[in-house]
């Protein structure tokens, strides 16, 4: 990209390495550079009013004065806005843990470099330069009552977006999740950050899953009549699941629209499945002797309790994107993704990339036997009739 028209900020202590990271950024077009031996020039650079308009800070981690672990704390404090590349001696395990911390703080962060910092390594990290969205271009999420939000699924204003699942080895749409959407008459289609909140402050997260468990299910079958027998994946909370009348309406359900139990996956994130209530382990077995399969979603986020992990009869493992993305260029993310699918593989599981984004990330996974993989790279979640479409142009790709 050009970045000639991008201001840096470089801070490092050492005069030789300093004006070879100078030398670098000539090199690869950049024009306005300001340099700074220590991290409170460095913080008082980015602070407006006295060297507006950073849009790229390159600091070392041993600075004097401030360490660039302070200066990545206060930094954020000023919400400067600009971009952020950590320069380090350590350890890459060691660096990863700064990326952590840096976007634990909030800070925008292009990447972390081991030294010596080379012109590739400071180009890729450049190459992902986006220009950040003005504040007053970011539109304002509406929120919305209960009451609303209950008007709206008895309106059946709410209807199932499917997002493809597909198996790695082959190519082939083995499933779709269903991701819930509001088609608002006011303010278009809304995502659950508008109405998830109001649903679980009553305490009545069973009205959105009921209502996304029915449509859902009608959208199978009118997918099998289009001759395209397809499985669906539906998040469901567990205390919908361990309602005494939930077998008995999902089987009136199912029945109703002529889809069969193996049809229907539910699933449940790893933080609520992982518990040793005999009553909630007797409705999931149950569920799987009818044909049903279960997910383990959000995988990695939770406190798991392997032996417990073990007992649960699911039948997908879905990993958290958290551990998907970047993992083909960061080794500790490698390493726990690698974890993660050989588990899964051990205990006979089917494995679930969540959150592919990139080619990149797509070509890894394959490479590591994971069975299937979702997200923005393949499609992003769409209407029901979108999908035959999108499927006949998928099967003209591969």
């Amino acid at each position: 990209m050009d970045i000639g028209h991008l201001h840096f900020l470089v801070a490092e202590a050492d005069n030789p390495q300093r004006t070879a990271l100078l030398d670098l950024l000539g090199a690869l077009g950049a024009r306005r550079v300001t340099e700074v031996p220590d991290g409170h020039m460095a913080l008082r650079a980015c602070q407006a009013g006295v060297t507006p308009g950073v849009d790229v800070a390159i600091v070392n981690l041993e600075l004097p004065g401030m360490d660039g672990l302070e200066l990545i704390r206060n930094l954020a404090v000023l919400e400067t806005g600009a971009r952020l590349i950590v320069v380090g001696a350590q350890h890459p395990n060691l660096m990863f843990a700064v990326e952590t911390l840096a976007q634990a703080f909030g800070i925008d962060l292009l990447g972390t470099i081991v030294k010596p910092v080379t012109e590739p390594k400071l180009k890729a990290l450049l190459d992902n330069y986006v220009p950040a969205a003005r504040p007053h271009a970011r539109p304002i999420e509406p929120t919305f009552t209960f009451s609303q939000v209950g008007t709206g699924l008895q309106k059946r204003q709410f209807e199932p977006f499917f997002q493809p699942k597909i198996e790695l080895a082959s190519g082939q749409v083995k499933g779709l999740e269903i991701f819930a959407r509001w088609r608002h008459p006011e303010h278009g289609v809304l995502g659950p950050s508008a109405f998830i909140g109001a649903l679980e402050e009553n305490n009545r997260i069973d009205f959105l899953d009921w209502s996304m468990i029915e449509m859902s299910v009608e959208r199978c079958r009118w997918f099998h009549d289009q001759g395209i027998p397809i499985s669906i994946s539906i998040n469901v909370a567990p205390e919908t699941i361990t309602h005494p009348n939930f077998v008995r309406q999902i089987t009136a359900c199912i029945g109703r629209h002529r889809v069969m139990p193996d049809y229907l996956t539910f699933e449940m994130p790893e933080s609520s499945v992982l518990n040793s209530d005999p009553n909630f382990i007797e409705r999931l077995v149950r569920l799987r002797m009818m044909g049903f399969g279960l997910a383990i979603d959000d995988y990695g986020t939770g406190r798991s309790n392997l032996q417990l992990l073990a007992r649960i009869p699911f039948s997908e493992l879905k990993i958290d994107r958290s551990f998907v993305d970047g993992a083909s260029r960061k080794r500790p993310l490698s390493t726990v993704l690698r974890s993660c699918l050989g588990l899964a593989h051990s205990l006979d599981r089917m494995s679930v990339a969540v959150g592919v984004e990139t080619r990149q990330d797509w070509d890894f996974l394959q490479g590591l036997g994971c069975t299937y993989a979702q997200g923005y790279h393949i499609a992003n979640p769409m209407a029901a009739e979108d999908f035959p479409g999108w499927l006949e142009d998928w099967r003209h790709f591969f």
